[in-house]
């Protein structure tokens, strides 16, 4: 039977018999005689052994043995677009860095929420916002330079050029910062993040006028319920305070620029957005720190200090501690992503943010709302929404 196999053209190793066929040793015929192969293989036919290959019964002894074979699989490798595979990968990425941005805006979020908390508890019994703002820059810049000292993270590679772009940003990171903490020590959290959900609204005038980019009318006409919003809440804001106010739009435009800044600074840098938010906080902190001897000085410091510490106890060094940690690694992972988005979109998900800000202070504080001043809130959200819709 080998012989058979051979004669016709299948020598392949994995070439067998079948096994329900009558068995070889019963059936030796004392001569066999072959016809020729060209009498059953069809012309050009074109055989694959890559499968195993079964032998079929055999035919009576008197007559020539005819040996046929067939694959266990008919079915035949199917050819690699390379076009297709290439579009899947592409389409795996992308989803990839979907959900890394996804992730960095709840870590972003979640952390922005827990500064916000002790950040209030810290200023209802310590009302000194140059110096807690301060403290946030300066705990930041301790934890970044401790960082590179043992290379949990790498030390950046900065030069003259690096300092003077960042120079910029930090002077409006500064004054977004004081702008927002001097807000909250005079108004409720809900209410300065109510305010400052008009970002958008400074984001699109700014890239409008200075910048001269164009957007789409859906674009403009989504910055009316924002700002209508905004100002419904203001109105009905049952502790309004003017400087609050004033605080919370004075830190919108600053981090609108800081945010335009930032991006056109990281640009063709190698620095990352971790380093670079470290690099800004400690140039911050350097502006900063003399201000906040001038309007406030050491003497109003110590004497706040002193009546926190009998009115909440030694745990009001931790509010204060927290307050600095996590103002630090809420904006660090933010800059993390700004690495991956545009500032447009930045201040969408930073307004977005606000959502858990002012639901998640509202309950802690039972902070009262007025059914008006809850609508306000709604429709500024509402054009938020709106207004990310209209930027896709």
């Amino acid at each position: 039977m080998v012989l058979a196999a051979k004669q016709i053209g299948f020598s392949n190793p994995l070439l067998r018999r079948n096994p329900s066929s009558p068995s070889l040793t019963q059936r030796s015929p004392p001569s066999l005689s072959f016809p020729s192969t060209a009498a059953y293989l069809p012309k050009r036919t074109v055989l694959t052994l890559s499968k195993p290959l079964h032998l079929s019964s055999l035919t009576s002894s008197n007559s020539p043995v005819r040996c046929e074979a067939y694959e266990a699989d008919k079915s035949e490798p199917q050819p690699i677009d390379a076009a297709a595979a290439a579009e899947e990968t592409e389409t795996k990425s992308e989803a990839a860095k979907k959900l890394k941005i996804g992730v960095y805006f709840a870590t972003w979020w979640a952390l922005n929420v827990v500064f916000n908390i002790y950040n209030k508890k810290v200023l209802n019994a310590y009302p000194y916002p140059w110096l807690t703002s301060t403290l946030s820059l300066a705990a930041g810049s301790l934890m970044m330079l401790i960082s590179w000292a043992v290379g949990i993270v790498e030390t950046p590679k900065t030069d003259f050029d690096f300092w003077k772009t960042l120079f910029p940003v930090a002077v409006a990171h500064t004054i977004g910062h004081v702008a927002a903490t001097v807000s909250m020590s005079k108004v409720a959290v809900s209410f300065t993040h109510i305010i400052k959900s008009g970002e958008p609204a400074f984001s699109v005038l700014v890239s409008s006028f200075l910048l001269g980019e164009t957007f789409p009318a859906s674009v403009y006409l989504s910055l009316i319920p924002i700002i209508g919003g905004c100002a419904l809440s203001a109105l009905t804001e049952l502790n309004f305070n003017m400087t609050g106010f004033m605080g919370a739009m004075i830190s919108n435009l600053a981090f609108v620029f800081r945010n335009i800044f930032s991006k056109k600074g990281m640009k063709g840098k190698s620095v990352s957005g971790m380093n670079y938010y470290a690099c800004l906080s400690m140039l911050s902190l350097l502006i900063l720190t003399p201000f906040a001897f001038a309007v406030e000085g050491p003497q109003m410091w110590a004497d706040g200090w002193q009546k926190a510490l009998s009115d909440i106890g030694p745990q009001f060094v931790g509010w204060v501690a927290a307050q600095s940690v996590f103002y630090h690694l809420y904006n660090q992972v933010s800059y993390m992503s700004l690495d991956q988005i545009s500032p447009l979109t930045f201040s969408v998900g930073n307004t977005m943010k606000r959502i858990s800000v002012i639901v998640s202070s509202i309950i802690i504080f039972r902070t009262p709302v007025q059914p008006v001043n809850a609508l306000g809130a709604a429709i500024a959200i509402l054009g938020t929404f709106l207004y990310s819709q209209a930027k896709l």
